[in-house]
């Protein structure tokens, strides 16, 4: 009896799923930090284990740059709060801003939207981002 070959009319490329492509950190986080302390453990010398000094320095950096990140991200906030508070302190005060046709335009604060990152004062009508207001009066 002869046998016959069994042909495939599929391709390599579509049987084998393409590799993922691994997007690199652009940051360093304790999760990086303690990913690379474990290899380190993991790859030492056990008749020259790391120095105790060496790992508690270590450890510390890794407790400073955490701190390090709390504190970025509770200074960013404390910035938004302080954005938001003077926001509403314009209300019913005069403001001036470039118009679409680069003059200066000028007119009462009579409302501020807090919906964005960058509180909109509303000025006659029109919303303008704070941070395009160009002058505070009276």
């Amino acid at each position: 009896m002869p046998i016959t070959p069994v042909t495939s009319t599929a391709t390599a490329a579509a049987i084998q799923p393409a590799a993922p492509v691994r997007v690199p950190k652009q940051s360093m986080d304790g999760d990086m930090f303690m990913n690379l302390l474990v290899i380190q453990l993991k790859n030492q010398d056990p008749s020259s284990p790391m120095d105790t000094n060496a790992m508690m320095a270590q450890t510390t950096q890794l407790a400073m740059m955490e701190k390090l990140n709390e504190l970025a991200s509770n200074s960013s906030q404390d910035f938004s709060l302080q954005m938001r508070s003077a926001a509403a302190a314009l209300i019913g005060k005069t403001v001036s801003y470039a118009g679409p046709d680069g003059s200066d335009v000028t007119g009462t604060a009579s409302s501020v939207s807090f919906a964005g990152a960058t509180p909109q004062v509303n000025v006659n009508g029109t919303s303008i981002a704070m941070d395009a207001l160009t002058g505070i009066g009276i």
